[in-house]
């Protein structure tokens, strides 16, 4: 019995002796993948993850062996690098959209082009580059292992096929106890894709991108897989939902009334309440909400895409997709659209923007959507003052009012949407320019000992932060908006003319950039300590309730105003816009907010919102928004089913093109 104990504990040394690289292969991506768990979401001490990448690296290492072991480094180091390189892009990635990176984005990495420079100072950490080291450890073992001869002292040992077989065997064995692990919501999130936080945090990071992989390649199997299950989905999705147009105060109130939408670059809602030495941020835009109808809960509903889904989100009241943009990826589909359904009551449709058409792929898109023009960059504005990806949004404001005014002369009604630039990320131009007079100081007393008594000082506070370059750029687009408000004062276009302003999205502002604007010590030059009475914490929740947009509807009709607090996304506008100006779509996902009780707010990540309560899918938890209510166990699984079978129905539409298909599916 002790000689069998010997014998085999002599096979564990050779094996481990010989067996060299690609123990430290296996070793070193599984711990990688655990180390990018730790910079994201953080769930380093729960086991399953841990299993399912040892299981993949397992399984994809045991095919180094039908390479000779002189050759098999070159097989264990693509693979690192490719694992490597995962775990990098992931990473930054994560810190910039609390979300993991998709092999669908390749498609839309052109767009990258234009904001390199926000990737490099904004995205890049030092930290990211430590997910590389396993590439620099590989390489620098096999130098080392040449130097002792190693690849010909392992090819003496190696069976090929026995250690092959063990390895895929040990690796099959992990992934079916993995397996057996998940429960059917775990399953069916796997499958949907829309909420890879919670995959990675469950799967691991390979499995996560195998999964991606399939789902990526998705869209080209669209016509032979899934339309049957889709449209199944689609009929029963909407016979259970109440399509007729409700009947409230704002109905028709601007039927025949001309619509201009200002889409705001980055404009988050937290800035209109800010002041500096007594001097408002945004005078323009809190002018026009106290005017108007200013909405002050509502949400942008935008993934990959950005500002483009924010565009299609409003303008069809569907989701964006998980898999890629509709912009790059699903543009060619039939929608219905507030362009389309305002030009069968006679409505021009057009849009501008200051950036070049081929940016999100608009000046294709928005054809698709239905605008009759668009106006883009040097096609059809002059080029006179440059700032940041293209036009500044002054010159570009400036330039569009008598293109607007030779179209209200032409035109019996018209929509239009102006896309805004400047205030786009890395907002450094504004600074760099020193175009923006605005003093950030803030004012302070402190006890001076010397001369013992109150002294008053400045302190620089945002100043040479990304925040201050925020809120610099932000003044600047709100001044912009003013000026805009001011070339249609001298015009009659406002007399018969709605104007609407949204965020497109928040400016992907991160903790410590609150903390800057909020916990500012000015009397140390430092920020507050967490257990200091005043410090003001940023945890996950308060962070996504501050990424609230504003969403302001003004005309000269002074009846039409007041602030609604009720929560509201983007997915909203086009009812509600419909009920007021004489249109209906009855494939709308969203609500018109002022026919509802309460209402939801559904991201694409599956997390939803409502003015109680704001849950976290990836987590299963909630918050309470307000300590003292309390909201039932019932409504929590309820709006759950609710948020699912919302991004459910409307990745069926997308991905299957079910809206040109609207007679045969009512023939069915």
């Amino acid at each position: 019995m002790l000689s069998k104990v010997i014998d085999f504990s002599e096979k564990i040394k050779i094996y481990f002796r010989t067996n060299i690289i690609f123990t430290v292969f296996v070793i070193a991506n599984v711990l990688n993948a655990w180390l990018l768990r730790y910079f994201t979401v953080g769930n380093v001490y729960d086991g399953w993850p841990l299993i399912a990448d040892l299981a993949i690296v397992l399984i994809v290492g045991s095919f180094g062996y039908f390479f000779k072991a002189q050759n098999q480094f070159k097989y264990f180091l693509f693979f690192t690098i490719l694992f490597s390189i995962l775990a990098l892009v992931n990473s930054m990635y994560y810190r910039n959209f609390n979300s993991f990176a998709s092999l669908s984005l390749l498609a839309t990495s052109t767009q990258l082009i234009g904001v390199a420079d926000a990737i490099v100072f904004d995205v890049m950490h030092l930290r990211d580059f430590s997910l590389i080291w396993p590439v620099i450890a590989m390489i620098f073992l096999n130098k080392n292992l040449q130097k002792v001869n190693y690849h010909q002292t392992a090819e003496k040992f190696e069976i090929k096929k026995l250690r092959f077989g063990g390895s895929l065997i040990v690796g099959l064995v992990l992934l079916f106890l993995f397996i057996s692990s998940l429960s059917g919501v775990d399953i069916s999130r796997l499958g949907k894709q829309w909420n890879r936080e919670f995959i990675v945090t469950r799967y691991g990071l390979y499995i996560y991108h195998g999964n991606d992989l399939v789902s990526s390649l998705q869209p080209r199997f669209t016509n032979l897989f899934g339309f049957d299950e889709a449209s199944k989905l689609f009929k029963e999705y909407f016979s259970e939902r109440d399509t007729e147009p409700a009947v409230n105060e704002y109905t028709n109130i601007f039927e025949g009334m001309n619509l201009i939408s200002i889409h705001a670059e980055s404009f988050q809602s937290f800035v209109m309440d800010l002041e500096f030495n007594g001097q408002e941020l945004t005078p323009h835009i809190n002018r026009l909400a106290e005017e108007g109808l200013f909405f002050s809960n509502f949400y942008a509903q935008d993934a990959v895409g950005t500002s483009s889904d924010s565009e299609f989100t409003l303008n069809t009241s569907l989701m964006p997709v998980n898999s890629g943009t509709v912009a790059i990826n699903y543009f060619d589909r039939e929608y219905i659209s507030i362009p389309k359904l305002l030009g069968e009551k006679g409505y021009h449709s057009f849009s501008m923007h200051a950036n070049n058409g081929t940016y999100w792929n608009r000046s294709v898109l928005h054809p698709s959507l239905g605008y009759d023009y668009f106006y883009y960059y040097d096609k059809d504005f002059e080029l006179d003052e440059i700032i940041q990806l293209g036009l500044s949004d002054k010159s570009f404001f400036r330039q569009a009012v008598p293109i607007i005014e030779e179209i209200n002369e032409r035109e019996e009604n018209f929509y239009g949407t102006l896309v805004t630039l400047t205030n786009h990320t890395p907002f450094r131009d504004i600074v760099d320019q020193g175009i923006v007079d605005f003093d950030f100081s803030m004012l302070y007393t402190y006890f001076d000992e010397e001369l013992e008594e109150e002294v008053e000082a400045r302190a620089p506070y945002v100043e040479g932060t990304r925040m201050g370059n925020y809120l610099t750029s932000i003044h600047y687009a709100d001044a912009a908006m003013g000026l805009f408000m001011e070339l249609l004062e001298e015009t009659d276009i406002l007399d018969n003319t709605v104007i609407m302003i949204y965020g497109d999205h928040d400016a992907k502002l991160r903790r410590g950039d609150y903390h800057q604007l909020f916990n500012y010590d000015p009397i140390h030059d430092t920020i507050l300590d967490e257990e200091e009475e005043n410090f003001i914490e940023f945890d996950f929740y308060k962070r996504e309730i501050y990424k609230s947009v504003p969403l302001v509807i003004w005309t000269k009709n002074e009846k039409v105003q007041g602030e609604i607090d009720k929560v509201m996304g983007m997915y909203d506008i086009m009812p509600t816009l419909g009920n007021m100006f004489g249109f209906h779509n009855s494939y709308a996902l969203g609500n018109d907010i002022f026919s509802v009780e309460e209402n939801v707010v559904v991201f694409p990540s599956g997390n939803w919102l409502t003015n109680e309560i704001y849950y976290n899918t990836q987590r299963s938890e909630a918050k309470l928004l307000d300590p003292e209510e309390f909201v039932k166990v019932e409504t929590i699984e309820y709006y759950e089913k609710y948020a699912d079978d919302l991004l459910s129905v409307s990745r069926a539409i997308i991905i299957h093109d079910l809206l040109s298909k609207l007679e045969d599916l009512k023939g069915e």
